[in-house]
């Protein structure tokens, strides 16, 4: 199985390299983000000017990792779509791999972009927007790629039953985007209407940003045991309903 699994891995990400418009979409688009805002707004954050939002002079770096899961959602749902309508998940499904290998391949290249994209951001954005040394760099990347594991299980899911390729990801952005816009990213929760609050709470991307946030200002593990809790559950409950519904053809 692993064998298998691994192989089918290394097939997947050298698809995903010969389509220059899904690596764009989801490494180049998050690292161009976080150097331009970077560029613009990085010498009045090191500046300390007080009239910098929150959003650019803490947020930035989680806005883009919100980003780069985000951009691994849509390219999942993408590129499952387009297999379904292609024949090619039939004829995976015909193979002596399990379907959760195949599901599975998919998840560690859209685990691994996310690492590689992280990396990119970082080497290339330090030189203008300031990144503390005393970020922890590794337990942040961590908590990302945890995020992403359950972000992605939401693509999962939407993938399981979207239509054809044509509106797979427009039905995936008008879903993901505006939960990223309740995800306490630009307005608090506890400032939005109870019914919003409600919502806000049992999306993925609320844990995460909170998760992100903690962790990128120093916070131990502990002091956000509940929304990775939240996450780890949310990625169950989606691969779970993903495994029900999910359609091969």
């Amino acid at each position: 199985m692993l064998r298998g699994l691994w192989r089918l891995t290394w097939l997947e990400i050298k698809i995903f390299v010969r389509e220059p418009l899904g690596v764009i979409g989801t490494v180049g688009v998050p690292v161009l983000v976080f150097v331009v805002l970077g560029r613009l707004l990085g010498p009045r954050v090191r500046a300390g000017a007080p009239d910098m939002p929150r959003f650019v002079s803490v947020d930035l770096p989680i806005f883009v990792s919100i980003l780069i899961a985000a951009s691994a959602v849509l390219s999942l749902v993408a590129i499952v779509a387009i297999y379904r309508e292609g024949g090619i998940l039939k004829r995976l499904r015909a193979t002596p791999l399990r379907p959760l290998t195949i599901l599975a391949a998919q998840v560690l290249v859209k685990l691994l972009s996310t690492a590689v994209t992280l990396a990119l951001m970082m080497l290339a954005g330090r030189r203008y927007y300031p990144v503390d040394a005393d970020v922890p760099i590794a337990s942040f990347t961590l908590a990302l790629l945890l995020s992403t594991l359950s972000i992605v299980s939401l693509g999962f899911l939407i993938a399981s039953v979207v239509p054809t390729a044509r509106f797979a990801q427009p039905i995936a952005t008008l879903i993901v985007y505006p939960m990223i816009g309740l995800s306490g990213l630009f307005v608090p929760v506890e400032a939005l209407p109870p019914t919003a609050q409600m919502i806000a709470r049992a999306l993925p991307f609320t844990s995460a940003v909170s998760l992100l946030r903690g962790i990128w200002h120093g916070e131990g593990w502990y002091r956000h045991a509940g929304d990775a809790a939240v996450l780890t559950v949310m990625f169950v409950i989606f691969m779970t309903l993903s495994s029900k519904v999910f359609r091969w053809e």
